[in-house]
């Protein structure tokens, strides 16, 4: 299991990158670093000592060709059908390089901002359930506490359900 690292965190251009976007945004919160990757919302969820759906997954689809930035609870999976129709296209996966140029940082790592361009992004409204909720912070060993509220404005994403309901 990975814990957070006691000493001063490591530099990385992506994580700096997030940090002065959340900086621009009115935002200072603590970035934690983990002695190893936490890649999936489980991991990052028994690192912390939260629960999955506290986690907000940053999942990058195309929506007719274009990155669309998914962020959903760790609790929930993207019914990419139903939400492609519910956004009047079509749903695919992303490969590796577009989720690259797209948001600047890697699979496992991709956080909600600092990305070069604004990113098309809807925000899962499940995670409104948390008071606190937690996302990458632009490597596969960061994440920063953040809100639904705050997700939703400094993404200047969309809330809506990603699955149906009920």
């Amino acid at each position: 299991m990975s814990s957070p690292m006691p000493s001063s965190p490591p530099s990385h251009p992506a994580v700096e990158r997030v940090v002065a976007s959340l900086s621009a945004h009115g935002l200072e919160p603590e970035i934690v670093w983990f002695d190893d990757a936490v890649t999936t919302a489980p991991l990052a969820a028994a690192a912390l000592g939260v629960e999955v759906g506290q986690i907000a997954n940053s999942l990058v689809f195309t929506l007719d060709g274009e990155p669309l930035l998914v962020l959903t609870s760790g609790a929930h999976r993207v019914d990419t059908e139903w939400l492609g129709a519910e956004l009047g296209g079509t749903i695919g996966r992303a490969s590796k390089e577009l989720v690259k140029d797209a948001t600047g940082q890697v699979i496992g790592g991709v956080a909600p901002l600092g990305h070069p361009a604004p990113v098309r992004t809807i925000v899962d409204t499940e995670l409104a359930g948390h008071p606190v909720v937690w996302a990458a912070a632009g490597h596969a060993k960061t994440v920063f506490p953040t809100t639904f509220d705050e997700l939703v404005r400094i993404t200047g994403g969309t809330p809506r359900p990603v699955e149906p309901t009920g």
